[in-house]
């Protein structure tokens, strides 16, 4: 994955979020947990993107020599 389009991933699911917490009206504890749920999910996604997470649920550490 290259990292630009990482880069329009995040601009995109920003301005997406950023048109949905402005045009649609909500009760701000919804509008808080929209938040929460759209950031935690895209920190999975990057760390899957870079590979600290792998498939299985596994966290990679880099070994040091």
């Amino acid at each position: 994955m290259s990292l630009l389009s990482v880069v329009l991933t995040l601009i995109v699911v920003g301005v997406v979020l950023w048109l949905i917490n402005t045009y649609i009206p909500m009760q701000g504890t919804i509008k808080g947990i929209l938040n929460f749920v759209v950031v935690a999910v895209v920190v999975i996604w990057l760390l899957y993107a870079f590979g600290v997470l792998g498939h299985a649920g596994e966290i990679r550490m880099p070994q040091i020599k």
